[in-house]
């Protein structure tokens, strides 16, 4: 995260959704993960477009890069600005032996990206 960075709150309730990287005259939209989100745009359309992507995108499964190079399906466990940490999707069994792997911040989409339409455990 980069000192320049300006944080967004949702009004509601406080919580952060992402932050804004001035550019010239405008701003990119960068979400939680330290993804950039947006070209360059003005300052409400940037925080509208954080408004709108809020953090249902936390809650979706992912995919993970392992060292070998497969992919292993993931969920987000914690996200903040010194790293995140994910978790091997058990598909809700309680008796399943709970895997975790930290992620650097910002993460890129070739290390974790957010899954395919993918229906059983043997991704």
């Amino acid at each position: 995260m980069d000192a320049d960075w300006i944080e967004h709150r949702r009004s509601g309730d406080g919580e952060r959704l992402g932050w804004m990287l001035p550019d010239g005259e405008g701003f990119i939209v960068i979400d939680l993960l330290g993804r950039r989100r947006t070209g360059a745009v003005d300052w409400m359309e940037a925080e509208e477009t954080l408004d709108e992507i809020g953090l249902s995108y936390l809650a979706e499964p992912h995919e993970l890069r392992l060292d070998d190079g497969s992919w292993l399906r993931v969920r987000i466990a914690e996200v903040s600005p010194t790293g995140i940490r994910v978790k091997k999707d058990d598909w809700g069994d309680m008796r399943a032996t709970q895997l975790y792997y930290d992620v650097s911040f910002p993460v890129s989409d070739d290390r974790l990206r957010p899954t395919r339409q993918c229906t059983s455990p043997e991704v």
